[in-house]
């Protein structure tokens, strides 16, 4: 894997990607399941949980491997795992799919799932919850006893208070997953860095689209071609915009047609390759002119804004000490700021949310930052008055000296330039 790859090439031709083919040994896939699914267990006996049950397509992929229909499972409780901490893992499969997971060695059982959704029973909802519940807790007392404390998440409130009157004590499993997902092992960043490559190479397509007469959807489109083409699964936002449609930001992708020498903004947000998140932003010059020093000084603004965060995160760095110590957004730009100065990143956006200063004491929660963390550094610069704006956003890991970028798309020269 060669990462010697200067920031300031303009061309990524050359850029070598891991191969991501599941029998290349250069990534070992059972020592990532491994890593995770022990990551899981250990953060359910630190918080005394004697088992979780995932609904969340994200979360039961990072405790097991195990991947189906991933974002129609995000909104249908088809299926879910359950981990005991001192028994097996079962996964509870959607109807026909058991052969999927067979060969994982994460997975001790694989049982049929029922779908406690009223897309499946109906208005028989009660009814099949209080099923739903009544064969789930047959397994959790056998496996964990029966008081146990149940960890759970995504799931209908009928079917969660069905399990209460079970007689278990039931918890948000978000707590212990999301404290787990953050820390990543040195195969999981294998992973992480061939899902960034991958992404360049889209973005590199798409860069290499942009003209004047496409339309935002047909240039947003390349990305999700070159991204599946490579064996990454989906985009999950519809964040490309152009012109003044990139200020303020999230104003989704659209049929707008890109006009002569504006900007064109986009936030990557790929689920990629072995499911695991390409996070970075760009912005583009469509040209044939010169960008104007209105675009250069936007785009510079926001480039600051970014390396001057990313130079304060070290482990051992609180997450408050961090938001005291971040860049302080121009007057003219703070109406229109992200949301976040900064996020955690694994097999999407995950803990923790890294608060801007003025947001710390509505929103910000403190949290120590740790190696081996990867971390999002994000920028908007756009004014509150209107005109274009500059998204700009760093993929990077937490190491023992500080921080390191990870996503390696090069800025452009053009909008850096004074000249």
């Amino acid at each position: 894997m060669d990462l010697r790859w200067h920031l300031d090439n303009p061309t990524i031709e050359n850029l070598r990607l891991l191969d991501r083919s599941p029998d290349d040994d250069l990534i070992d896939l059972k020592a990532v399941r491994r890593y995770r699914l022990g990551r899981v267990r250990q953060e359910m006996e630190r918080q005394e949980i004697d088992a979780c049950l995932l609904f969340d397509a994200v979360n039961i992929r990072y405790a097991t491997g195990s991947r189906n229909m991933q974002i129609f499972s995000s909104r249908n409780p088809a299926r879910y795992a359950l981990i005991a901490l001192n028994g097996p893992t079962i996964l509870f499969e959607f109807t026909g799919c058991e052969h999927l997971a067979a060969n994982l060695e994460t997975i001790d059982q694989i049982r049929p799932a029922i779908t406690a959704s009223f897309v499946a029973a109906g208005t028989d909802i009660a009814k099949r919850e209080r099923l739903w519940a009544r064969e789930t807790a047959a397994v959790i007392r056998q496996h964990c006893g029966d008081s146990a404390t149940v960890g759970i998440e995504r799931v209908n409130a009928g079917a969660s208070m069905a399990l209460v009157n079970e007689g278990f004590t039931v918890v948000d499993a978000q707590h212990p997953v999301e404290l787990a997902r953050s820390i990543k092992s040195d195969e999981e960043l294998k992973c992480v860095r061939s899902s960034l490559r991958a992404t360049e190479q889209a973005v590199h397509h798409l860069r290499s689209a942009i003209e004047p007469g496409l339309s935002e959807q047909q240039l947003w489109s390349v990305l999700h071609q070159s991204v599946i083409a490579q064996g990454g699964d989906y985009v999950e936002t519809r964040l490309l915009n152009s012109g003044e449609r990139t200020n303020p930001w999230f104003q989704e992708t659209s049929g707008r047609l890109i006009r002569a020498n504006e900007l064109v903004a986009l936030d990557t947000d790929v689920v990629g390759c072995f499911g695991y998140y390409s996070d970075f932003s760009r912005t583009f010059h469509v040209g044939p002119d010169e960008p104007t020093p209105k675009q250069r000084r936007l785009y510079s603004v926001a480039h600051e804004q970014v390396h001057h965060n990313m130079s304060i995160i070290k482990p051992g760095v609180s997450f408050k000490e961090y938001s005291e110590k971040a860049w302080d957004i121009p007057p003219e730009f703070d109406a229109h700021r992200y949301y976040l100065s900064a996020h955690g990143v694994g097999m999407t956006g995950e803990y923790p949310y890294l608060y801007h200063h003025r947001d710390y004491g509505d929103a910000g929660y403190d949290g120590v930052f740790e190696p081996n963390m990867t971390i999002c550094v994000e920028s908007f610069i756009g004014d509150e008055a209107g005109g274009e704006g500059v998204k700009l956003e760093q993929h990077c890991l937490v190491t023992d000296d500080g921080l390191v970028a990870l996503s390696q798309f090069p800025f452009e020269p053009s909008l850096l330039s004074d000249t």
